[in-house]
């Protein structure tokens, strides 16, 4: 027997079959990774009804968690499209990595759930878009790539253009021309060019990134496509010619990041600092937050302490006025945080750094310095166990916010243990969670808490009680559903 002949009959048994469906290709959609293929299919044509079922029983022949990841984001780019708003239906996708944060800090029995239900909104994303005119992601115009030598100064221009057209062949040829880490900065410096969609440019970024990251580089073609087609979503007037609001931040900043000092990274943590930054941000406008801080880096204070300032105010817009634009002024200051530690590039972090201060007014409903201060908040005289107080403040969020975020700062003042209150508040989630905003918020308060300084993270994981799956709201009846298909 010659070595063909070995491999065919030594092989063939092993194989899942592939139906004729699956082999059929069609050339005005984009493909992907061949490996993966089928199962995306299978995401996009199993109905809504059936598919926790059907992806329960691939999950016990042996269906991986990271394919079955992969396989939800990519069946999310290829079939929602993510305009005219980069939010929406296109939530199926930006909610993917929460979802997987939420699942990693799951118990290992319930790491399966939160995955789950985001595959059944990817379901109801699907259907929406297919009403709004079912687009799909087209095949990339094999013709229009650039060599690899271009692919990068090419992206760029285009990008500074707003030229879909040419940002999408560049960023076909990224994936093959450039290492992964020069392909973040290039898309983490344009994450937070403006506020359009309310943040959601640099939630897709930062979110799009780290389940890129976890689910493997070579699904990242369609991925480094779909980011720079949001990116360049437009609402409103001609971003080149025209003089939005959102935009005119960046075209200060790009210039106010010179004025910062040589040196600014490394500075002095100062609380006091981030006080004076807290109070500006309650009336300035995004000119005057963004030179705020600028003053405090000349000032010598250190970045940390100013990332202290833009997070508790973002979470203070919460505290005063909860709904969903005071949410993303948490999410998208989470997001724009992620890409500046992950950044190796001074003018970048200096950028992100000025815009997010920027952003923060535009998510503020009226001008006036009148409501809760989360500075302010006064700790709650705690008197059972620590156990006890986590259920108490489970039970209090949503009927009591107020007592529940004095009852956080009381329970942690005591020195409890922060992480039983996070644990409790990542499986509420996913137990009584309706919304990918209960999952983003949720994902990114609970990850954020470790990256404030100890005084302003407790005030900050009380502020966040505003938002937060309480125990009294109604169980997910998904949920039930996802543990019935696994036979839980």
């Amino acid at each position: 027997m010659n070595r063909r002949d070995f491999l065919t009959l030594a092989l063939l048994p092993r194989l899942m079959p592939v139906s004729a469906a699956e082999a059929r290709v069609e050339p005005s959609v984009v493909r992907f990774d061949p490996a993966i293929e089928p199962l995306v299919r299978m995401l996009e044509e199993t109905p809504r009804e059936r598919l926790l079922e059907e992806v329960a029983a691939h999950i016990r022949k042996g269906l991986s968690y990271r394919d079955a990841l992969a396989a939800l984001l990519l069946a999310g780019i290829r079939n929602i499209q993510p305009r005219p708003s980069v939010g929406f239906k296109f939530h199926a996708v930006l909610v993917v990595h929460s979802a997987h944060l939420v699942a990693q800090a799951s118990p290992e029995a319930e790491r399966w759930l939160p995955l789950l239900w985001a595959l059944d909104h990817f379901k109801g994303s699907q259907a929406a878009d297919a009403q709004q005119g079912d687009w799909t992601m087209p095949a990339v115009n094999a013709k229009a790539v650039l060599p690899k030598t271009e692919s990068l100064p090419s992206f760029i221009e285009a990008m500074e253009r707003w030229d879909e057209t040419a940002a999408d062949a560049a960023a076909a040829g990224l994936a093959e021309s450039v290492t992964p880490d020069q392909c973040f900065e290039t898309f983490a410096r344009y994450a937070a060019r403006d506020v359009r969609s309310i943040g959601h440019k640099a939630i897709y970024v930062a979110n799009g990134w780290r389940t890129l990251e976890t689910i493997g580089w070579q699904h990242s073609e369609p991925v480094l496509r779909s980011l720079a087609y949001a990116l360049l979503a437009r609402e409103g007037s001609d971003p080149l010619k025209g003089d939005d609001r959102v935009d005119r931040p960046w075209r200060r900043n790009r210039e106010r990041a010179g004025r910062v000092r040589a040196g600014w990274s490394m500075g002095k943590t100062d609380s006091v600092a981030t006080a004076e930054l807290l109070a500006l941000l309650r009336e300035a406008s995004d000119e005057e937050a963004a030179d705020g801080v600028i003053d405090l880096l000349n000032r010598g204070v250190a970045p940390e302490s100013i990332w202290d300032g833009l997070m508790c105010g973002a979470a203070e817009l919460l505290m005063r006025h909860p709904g969903i634009l005071s949410l993303h002024a948490v999410t998208t200051t989470n997001a724009i945080r992620d890409l500046y530690e992950r950044s190796t590039s001074d003018d970048t972090r200096r950028l992100l750094l000025l815009q997010n201060a920027s952003f923060l007014p535009f998510y503020r409903p009226g001008s006036g310095s009148s409501g809760a201060r989360v500075d302010e908040l006064a700790p709650l005289e705690i008197d059972g166990t620590a156990e006890t107080t986590v259920e108490e403040i489970c039970a209090d969020i949503g009927r009591d916010n107020p007592s529940a975020a004095r009852r956080v700062l009381g329970y942690l003042a005591r020195g409890s243990s922060p992480k039983a209150l996070i644990d409790a508040a990542n499986r509420l989630v996913f137990l009584k969670g309706n919304d990918s905003h209960d999952y983003k918020f949720t994902a990114a308060v609970l990850e954020d808490f470790y990256r404030l300084s100890p005084f302003w993270r407790d005030r900050y994981l009380a502020a966040s009680v505003f938002w937060l799956n309480g125990q009294g709201a109604p169980d997910n009846d998904l949920i039930l559903r996802a543990r019935r298909a696994l036979g839980d």
